[in-house]
């Protein structure tokens, strides 16, 4: 069985009670390599009343030992996105680094929450651009972005409607058609309940690796990993039948949502996968495998 191995000094990333903006809970972070570094932006949660997420930075040179900034880098700035910027993916993309990212536009703790996808780009991480939200025909979330070009287009993985995943292609990045399912949660398993993607589409020799998370029906969310075609991703190449990570640890059990591990973020670095998750919705932590023995067992 494979399976990611936990930073042993996990967590790497703990709330921090002297800035408002993030005592409450830090999690589900994107990932990135920049400036020959290992960056994360972070989900961060400081008011429990109204739950707004904003998102903070932090940056590594070994991918686990981390340097944050005193203030979030982003926060809700428009009408599409008043109530939150939250689960960010970063894709390095025409010369950018995009975000797609869930852009709340209704209050969290009052009922029927309405999401979509926000997409954001930047250069250099202090200032971002934003394009608006995407495939606003469904509630919609997960929403990651290959970091090229495929037949053409551009693709996406999100999940709309729920509970697959699905991909979707643009000549814009802003019109989005052709969607097609691409996995479907499994019965009587780890991932029964809903499915969706995780760290945005890695590119191997031997196709599009995907870390993702599956939800099981008493609702413990767990990681696993397929293999996409490279040139038709909605085709899945492998996948591995068991999760390569499940909550187990304290960190991972208990929290504001308890049994979760989920991943907005993972890099290639020295070998490895370096996979950053957020656990119980409290805190980030980073589990890593061999790149060789992980496309060995795909």
């Amino acid at each position: 069985m494979i399976e990611l191995k936990r930073y042993d000094k996990n967590p790497v990333i703990k709330p921090n009670p002297d800035h408002d903006w993030e005592k409450g809970g830090v999690f589900n972070c994107a990932a990135t390599i920049f400036e020959n570094q290992v960056l994360l932006l972070y989900r961060a949660i400081g008011n429990y009343e109204t739950y707004i997420s904003t998102l903070g930075l932090a940056t590594s040179k070994d991918g686990f030992n981390f340097t944050l900034y005193d203030e979030p880098v982003m926060k809700p700035e428009h009408d599409f996105e008043r109530y939150g910027v939250e689960d960010p993916r970063i894709t390095p993309l025409d010369n950018k680094f995009y975000i797609a990212y869930t852009a709340v536009r209704t209050p969290v703790p009052k009922g029927d929450v309405d999401f979509h996808i926000g997409i954001a780009s930047t250069t250099d991480f202090k200032t971002f651009k934003r394009h608006g939200t995407i495939i606003n025909e469904y509630r919609n979330k997960d929403g990651a972005l290959f970091p090229e070009k495929i037949g053409g287009r551009y693709a996406i993985m999100h999940r709309a409607p729920e509970p697959h995943m699905w991909i979707a292609y643009s000549d814009d990045l802003k019109t989005w058609k052709d969607h097609k399912k691409l996995f479907s949660p499994v019965k009587k398993s780890w991932q029964d309940f809903k499915v969706g993607a995780g760290a945005q589409p890695i590119k191997t020799e031997k196709g599009w690796l995907e870390f993702y998370h599956g939800v099981s029906k008493d609702f413990h969310y767990s990681l696993g990993v397929m293999l996409l075609d490279l040139h038709d991703p909605s085709k899945i190449v492998s996948i591995l039948e068991d999760p390569i990570l499940s909550p187990e640890m304290e960190y991972e059990k208990v929290g504001d949502v308890p049994n979760v591990c989920f991943t907005c973020g993972a890099v290639e670095k020295d070998g490895k996968y370096f996979v950053y998750y957020g656990g119980a919705d409290k805190v980030i932590a980073v589990a890593t495998i061999e790149k060789s023995k992980l496309l060995n067992a795909l």
